[in-house]
């Protein structure tokens, strides 16, 4: 295993389809020449012996093909590349190709911008004193130090502008080279002949389907590349042919099977949904109505998901796919007009295609899609897609009167599958899906699905209820009691007539409103220990002077400085009443540390495996010329190898992944010591069993690996030891509701199905003025909390009111709820009584248990409260039994 491309797979954070890529990389171009004009037949022979199914590399010098699905990240794995190429080999020159303006400036950003989010190199040390120099269509005349030996230079170019730039200008009726091909005044040569004459140049080609044109391939070969990579989603040239070159392929359907880096793509249809006796535009009004119904939801669970864990908020949008430009055209006057759901989409409907948009600003304007401040909801398109549109916030796609649906539904969901959040699945089922509405052709899309070879059987068929269809949700923003006082009063105030009265009084509201504020920041602070701190004169001084600094700074009003007081005299009240209104939570951020491997200490068993003898080693000398005459000679040892037998079996034990040398030198050499030892007994003399070790070292290896294998141990990840705070701030709540569906908590709910769509208000004790339970269970037990006596103050907690973490920290676990009492503060848990002892119980028991531990080992020290984990199966809450009878 390579010690560089592991680095690499760790510091980039590669996937798995990625870590396969770079290490076919790794072991290719450690057999390949990478030499200028290398004898393509002996390389190709080569990559053929990995890789049978290579047949020709379609170009004048090696190259080979990923072909990796849309959405997995081929950009990074061209970073991985590159790192590697220049770790592992000393490459320094590279040359990357882009299909088309929009990928060309990604990948400027992607590949030159160290503080851009997805930038490429981000974790590769030695590129953050030595960063990349990043030439450009735009700069590759300007810069300097094109020579030195020390950078890593990337070349970055839009095929169309290197192969066709100045197409048809003349000079003298001479028609002029492309500008890259024309001498450089300050190179003294022409930038293309410089290129082709370096001699460790690597070319790679993103979305390399386009460039199997002969005109590309030509200006291609003309850089005469040592290595070519080439990445595409669909590795077909121009005329259908399938590329001759590909050694990795991770397609679309086996991502869709993994079900780990793209969207979970739905053919979706109405219930019970009958096509005949109705006109094309009938249907197609049809599925526009449902196609936004599906959006509305998906937008508003998208902006849930935001509130909710602090996630960047994304906007999704529809793509309506028209046959012809006309089609498209009477779609777009349709969808912006008072008949479509009431005008509501009007300046939100985009149409583009050529008759609106230039090829280039038609990339743009998709990219400028992914912008959350951007109104578009709705892009009404010709079926012309291609590459530089697959955006991450598409999720609903309409086909309309579509001659082929299976085939355009398979063309147009790679556009869509493109995950927005870091590229990674939710688990939120309606934020990692992509829906496809196909009303009229639902029946021959699922007989398609039907064919193995289709990519429609990897997607899911949904049926849409036409009642669900119609309501549409809403978002429900429940304040902490503390600023639903707060709201409460602003009201009040806004109704004052009097102008410096209705000043005056806001004044004081916001100034109570940031002292508020501020008090979760100062559960961080030093001497910090509980809300009782928040008393402290000295802690009382800092709030109100970062006061002072947001509300009055600046203020000339006659009342700033009279309110500022008041604030401040009223300052120890405010701090008593929210003290009231909240549980006192610490903040602890619970990770698990890394899991530990190693291998236990053993004595090998040699009796099997460790067999081995000399094999005779001749040199053949075979005449050539008169009569053929061939002849042997003996091989005289003696400087074959200057490495000890010991570091030649532990040289080859150490490429196994999951052998360390630092770590575990000393078994190794234990056991390579055993080995031999019995190697050697077998053997009549010194040089014999020299040879032993020279011919079968990695045989010996892998025969102590295997029984090393069996004493591997990984132990269990453990949570490290936290820092703790004395108090956050309580989270407000965010959901989606139905109009018009808040009840009593009090309320009896029939059919109890219910209970999860409606929002229950009525509570006196909550942190929260309004609640919604995902079962009859967790309603249950919010009215037992309610009416208990010895139940001081509850809530149900927000998703990100804790950071506890589980399942090797890819999870974070939600309590149900946090109840009060005189003596102690509980965490806790209802669950189906089936569950109470499956693994996802149990673990997330131990996380609970774990913050609870924490959390109170920090509140004995400074006089709080303990904490203690409650888990209750669902089958013994009832209304009638008391808060007691649990924890008892």
């Amino acid at each position: 295993m390579n010690k560089n491309a592991n680095q690499i797979k760790q510091r980039l954070s590669l996937r798995e389809p990625l870590k396969d890529s770079l290490d076919i990389l790794a072991q290719l171009s450690g057999e390949l020449s990478l030499k200028k004009d290398a004898d393509l037949a002996t390389e190709l022979k080569i990559v053929q012996e990995h890789y049978p199914k290579v047949s020709d590399f379609e170009r004048d010098f090696p190259s080979i093909c990923f072909s990796i699905a849309t959405g997995v990240g081929k950009t990074r794995l061209m970073g991985a590349c590159i790192t590697y190429l220049y770790l592992e080999k000393g490459i320094r020159n590279f040359f990357i190709l882009a299909p088309n303006l929009t990928i060309y400036e990604k990948l400027m950003e992607d590949f030159g911008n160290p503080a851009y989010a997805k930038y490429v190199f981000s974790g590769i040390g030695e590129f953050v004193h030595n960063k990349p120099v990043i030439i450009t269509g735009e700069n590759y005349a300007q810069l300097g130090g094109l020579f030195r030996d020390s950078e890593v230079r990337i070349n970055i170019f839009n095929v169309a502008k290197f192969n066709s730039d100045n197409k048809g200008t003349k000079k003298g009726g001479i028609a002029l080279a492309p500008r890259i091909k024309r001498l450089s005044e300050y190179l003294g040569q022409s930038y293309w002949s410089y290129l082709t004459e370096l001699d460790d140049m690597v070319i790679l080609m993103d979305e390399a389907h386009r460039y199997h044109a002969d005109q590309s391939k030509k200006a291609i070969n003309e850089l005469k590349p040592v290595l070519g990579i080439e990445l595409t989603a669909t590795p077909l040239d121009e005329k259908g042919n399938a590329f001759k070159n590909v050694v990795y392929e991770y397609s679309l359907a086996k991502a869709l099977e993994d079900g780990k880096y793209v969207k979970n793509p739905a053919i979706a249809t109405r219930k019970n949904f009958r096509a005949q006796g109705m006109s094309a535009d009938e249907i197609e009004k049809i599925k526009l109505e449902d196609a936004i119904s599906i959006h509305q939801d998906t937008k508003a669970e998208l902006e849930l998901y935001s509130r909710n864990t602090g996630a960047k908020l994304v906007k999704p949008f529809v793509l309506v796919v028209c046959r012809d430009i006309s089609h498209a055209s009477d779609v777009h006057q349709y969808m912006n007009s008072d008949q479509f759901y009431g005008g509501q989409y009007k300046g939100k409907v985009l149409q583009i295609d050529s008759s609106t948009k230039k090829d280039e600003e038609i990339d743009r304007q998709f990219v400028e899609l992914e912008r959350y401040e951007n109104e578009i909801e709705v892009v009404i398109h010709v079926n012309m897609l291609k590459e530089g549109w697959d955006v991450s916030n598409l999720y609903t796609i309409v086909p309309l009167r579509a001659a082929n649906a299976s085939i355009l539904i398979e063309q147009t969901i790679g556009r869509g599958l493109r995950l927005p959040f870091n590229g990674e699945r939710t688990g939120v089922d309606k934020i990692d899906k992509l829906t496809v509405i196909a009303h009229d052709n639902f029946e021959s899309v699922i007989a398609e699905a039907q064919n193995p070879n289709s990519v429609l059987n990897k997607m899911t068929f949904i049926t849409l209820d036409e009642d669900e269809l119609r309501p549409k949700t809403e978002l429900v923003f429940s304040p902490s009691l503390t600023e639903v006082a707060f709201s409460r009063e602003e009201k009040v105030i806004a109704k004052i007539e009097d102008q410096a009265k209705r000043s005056q009084a806001q004044f004081g509201l916001n100034a109570r409103r940031a002292i508020v504020h501020f008090i979760p920041s100062v559960g961080k602070m030093e001497g910090v220990n509980s809300l009782a701190d928040l008393q402290k004169p000295e802690v009382k001084q800092m709030v109100m002077h970062k006061v002072r600094e947001q509300v009055f700074s600046g203020q000339t009003d006659i009342f700033a400085e009279e309110e500022y007081k008041a604030a401040y005299e009223a300052y120890d009240k405010l701090v008593s009443n929210y003290q009231e209104n909240v549980i006192e939570i610490p903040r602890i951020d619970l990770v698990q540390d890394e899991a530990r491997a190693w291998f236990e200490d053993f004595d090998l068993f040699t009796e099997l495996g460790f067999n081995f003898n000399p094999l005779s080693e001749e040199i053949m000398i075979v005449e050539l010329t008169g009569e053929r005459r061939t002849d042997s000679i003996g091989v005289i040892h003696g400087a074959f190898r200057r490495d000890s037998a010991a570091n030649q079996v532990v040289a080859e034990l150490v490429n196994y992944p999951e052998i360390d040398y630092d770590e575990c030198s000393e078994l190794l050499f234990k056991l390579t010591g055993q080995a031999l030892a019995y190697i050697q007994s077998k053997q009549e003399d010194a040089e014999k069993f020299a040879l032993v070790v020279k011919q079968y070292r990695k045989h010996i290896a892998r025969e102590i690996y295997k029984q090393m294998r069996t004493h591997f141990r990984i132990s269990d990840r453990e949570y490290s030891k936290p820092k703790v705070w004395s108090f956050v701030k309580i989270e407000d709540w965010n959901f989606n509701a139905l109009p018009n569906s808040k009840r009593h908590y009090k309320d009896v709910i029939t059919p109890v199905s219910l209970i999860p769509k409606l929002v229950f208000t009525g509570f006196e004790k909550a942190g929260h003025l309004e609640y919604k339970f995902d079962s009859k269970t967790e309603k249950d037990f919010a009215y037992i909390l309610e009416n208990d006596k010895d139940v001081l103050k509850w809530l149900r907690p927000a998703q990100n009111q804790f950071r506890i973490y589980w399942a090797n920290n890819s999870r974070q676990y939600y309590p149900d709820f946090v109840v009060e009492t005189a003596d102690c503060i509980y965490m806790v848990e209802t669950k189906a009584a089936d569950q109470m002892e499956s693994a996802e119980v149990l673990d997330k028991k131990k996380a609970a248990e774990t913050y609870c531990n924490y959390a109170s080992e920090y509140t004995a020290e400074f006089g709080g409260k303990p904490w203690r984990y409650v888990l209750i199966a669902h089958d013994e809450v009832s209304v009638s039994r008391s808060f007691g009878y649990f924890i008892n």
